[in-house]
């Protein structure tokens, strides 16, 4: 994330809620800090390539309001027009792990490495994962023997509703760890709940294992030397289509520093020909980071 550092107006909004604006760059929004504060600022993505010399393949900037997971299958996919690329697999953190992305993902046919996020589960309690669900008559099994039958469906989630009988919630040995409902137990399921049991199954992998200790060590530190020797820690121009032009360049930057250490240039003094040079086209391996 990018602070800007001048003041801002607030502003009212037709709903009625205070909104806090840039006075020079009305593209900014708020972003939290560490501290609990906010200040206007942008969020910058790399989908980075996963071989050794970490190219960063492209970078895009949003408003700081923009969730990270959002731009994910924009990035991958003009990538993979620009580049003629097929990857075969994708990694990420588990903010890039929704539902939506994963599913497109898949549907290509390319493996999500992603965690799943674990929202919903709750200390002493059984989560959705300790039911049983039974393809051929549609149901879940609970822990403690007892069936969940399919409710109803949300269009807007995406997800069907399965839910245990009253009264055989109400005379279990296992309620208290189960729900305090008095209506019996429900789960949900997603519509696309076979496509992330597929995903979780990627996660007892070594292939999974490895592409996660790869993206900590080689895509996180990408965003430090940026911000370290690139002035990526705070934008100099303003306006969402001049940063972008912004990180474009910082990021072309440090893919020609790793052509030169490829090259064996290195500290050396830079030649005098080399305004002659043409650039050969940098070989791309098939796995990506966002």
């Amino acid at each position: 994330m990018h602070p800007l550092h001048e003041a801002g107006l607030t502003r009212r909004t037709s709903s009625g809620f205070r909104r806090r604006v840039s006075t020079t760059d009305p593209d900014a929004t708020p972003m939290p800090l560490g501290d609990g504060h906010t200040r206007l600022g942008y969020q910058d993505h790399y989908l980075v390539d996963g071989g050794r010399a970490r190219i960063i393949l492209t970078a895009l900037v949003a408003p700081a309001e923009v969730q990270e997971n959002q731009p994910a299958l924009d990035l991958l996919w003009g990538t993979r027009f620009r580049w003629k690329l097929r990857p075969r697999q994708v990694a990420g953190d588990t903010k890039y792990g929704t539902v939506e992305n994963i599913a497109a993902i898949e549907g290509q046919g390319i493996r999500a490495y992603f965690p799943l996020s674990a929202v919903g589960r709750r200390p002493g309690r059984f989560a959705t994962t300790d039911f049983v669900y039974d393809v051929a008559t549609d149901t879940y099994h609970c822990p403690g023997g007892q069936r969940l039958r399919f409710l109803s469906q949300c269009e807007t989630t995406r997800r069907r509703v399965y839910e245990a009988s009253a009264g055989a919630c109400a005379i279990c040995m296992l309620g208290p760890q189960c729900t305090t409902s008095q209506r019996g137990r429900r789960v949900g399921r997603s519509v696309e709940e076979t496509v992330l049991d597929r995903v979780r199954g990627y996660h007892a992998t070594e292939s999974y294992a490895k592409a996660m200790r790869k993206r900590q060590v080689w895509v996180e530190p990408l965003f430090a030397e940026a911000k370290a020797w690139h002035g990526l820690r705070q934008f100099r121009l303003r306006g969402l289509e001049k940063v972008n032009g912004e990180a474009l360049l910082i990021a072309a930057g440090q893919n020609l520093k790793r052509l030169l250490s490829h090259w064996g240039w290195g500290r050396r003094p830079f030649p005098t020909g080399a305004a002659g040079v043409v650039l050969p086209a940098l070989p791309c391996m098939r796995s990506f980071t966002p």
